[in-house]
């Protein structure tokens, strides 16, 4: 099993993009309230850490480099990691943007030993990406996650089977995926440091005091993981949303971020080759409370404009009477458009167009703009970001918007 861990990948990405900030301390999140996305390894020197709150980190790194969150470019470059890796397997779990694993069973044959395999793995990344990895491999999910944090950036490690024991023995507890908060405060108070301590008790001593999850815990501690690698799955949903500079319900300023929203959502729909029936506008309120809006369409949709009017309809039924501090836009209910019949008027003539006094376009003598397919605006922007860039087009309503 091969767990890849793409290194501090959304500053990465912009260190890419942006030649001359390679080198240089950079954090990925750069709003009066928001947090540290992400923090180059040149950062994190000065004590800056992903969910750090933007403002502390300007404090800790105050010449650093603070940069907006462009998701939509990370999932772009994701793509293509992702398409890697299933040139080695095709048995591969994206666990999220910048992580997956790969179930390396048999691949010894085609790349040799485990060492050799992961070199040729990450090689391969940073030819098609210019991005560095960090991999693990060992006998199950768990372990091979922990290892792929070992030598990070751009390292390999590798748990061979009779090193399991010894790996676990010195292993502090706290670096098991999935123990922290209560759990790791119960075990220190139990005496445990490492993980190879929970087996100085029995099973039926934890399953006493954490019930199932003492099994879990044991078997983790003897090293064993049964989950497989579940093959890509695609979304079940796409959403994005922002959180204000300053808590506001001026209805334009809404309006401009719920078409910013629209525009990232649709644009990635659009990528994925997949629609959605259900819109869900999500607001939170400065006090913090937060509520949800959603309206499902007679269609799946996946065009920008249907989004926008739909969340604007969402908003103008949810009429906020107090500030908001947030504001976002999802999708969901992938599936394909039913069919339907048509009616009558779907078969007229689209010159029939009617005209002042009853007249259509045709019978009037004028030749009426033939209908423009629905989607169009969208796939003609696509066209023209992909090749120059995202700044390259912009819709007249979010010139000079504050992204």
């Amino acid at each position: 099993m091969a767990h890849i861990d793409m290194d501090a990948f959304f500053a990465s990405v912009e260190q890419l993009d942006h030649p001359e900030w390679r080198g240089k301390p950079l954090a990925v999140g750069d709003g009066q309230r928001s947090v540290v996305s992400a923090a180059s390894y040149e950062i994190r020197v000065f004590g800056v850490h992903s969910a750090m709150p933007v403002q502390q980190a300007k404090k800790l790194c105050p010449h650093g480099l603070f940069v907006p969150v462009r998701m939509w470019r990370y999932k772009e470059v994701s793509r293509r990691v992702m398409a890697v890796l299933q040139r080695f397997s095709p048995l591969v779990e994206q666990a999220s943007v910048d992580e997956a694993y790969l179930d390396a069973t048999g691949l010894e044959r085609l790349f040799g030993e485990p060492a050799e395999f992961a070199e040729t793995l990450r090689a391969a990344v940073r030819a098609e990406t210019g991005l560095t990895c960090s991999v693990g491999v060992a006998p199950v999910r768990f372990l091979a996650k922990i290892a792929s944090d070992f030598h990070k950036p751009d390292g390999v490690t590798i748990i061979r089977p009779e090193d399991v024991r010894a790996f676990l023995d010195a292993l502090p507890v706290g670096k098991i995926p999935g123990v922290g908060g209560k759990t790791l405060e119960l075990l220190q108070h139990l005496g445990v440091r490492l993980a190879g301590d929970i087996l100085k008790h029995p099973l039926e001593f934890w399953k006493k005091r954490l019930g199932e999850r003492g099994l879990w815990l044991h078997q983790r501690a003897q090293g064993m993981d049964e989950r497989p690698v579940v093959p890509f799955t695609p979304p079940k949903s796409s959403s994005a949303e922002n959180t204000f500079a300053a808590d506001t319900r001026d209805p334009a300023i809404l309006r401009r971020w719920l078409l910013r929203q629209s525009e990232r959502v649709g644009a990635d729909l659009r990528a994925q080759g997949v629609r959605g029936r259900t819109v869900t506008l999500k607001a939170k309120f400065a006090d913090f409370t937060q509520v949800t809006r959603s309206r499902t369409l007679a269609e799946p949709v996946c065009d920008t404009q249907s989004i926008f009017d739909t969340a604007l309809a969402l908003l103008a039924e949810l009429n906020p009477r107090k500030d908001l501090r947030l504001i976002g836009v999802g999708v969901s209910q992938f599936g394909q458009p039913p069919a339907r019949q048509l009616s009558l008027l779907d078969l007229a003539s689209p010159h029939d167009t009617t005209q002042a006094g009853g007249q259509t376009a045709k019978q009037a003598g004028v030749q009426a703009a033939p209908a423009r397919p629905k989607g169009a605006l969208d796939q003609a922007m696509d066209a023209v970001r992909g090749r120059f860039g995202k700044a390259a087009i912009v819709r007249g309503d979010l010139l000079d918007f504050d992204k």
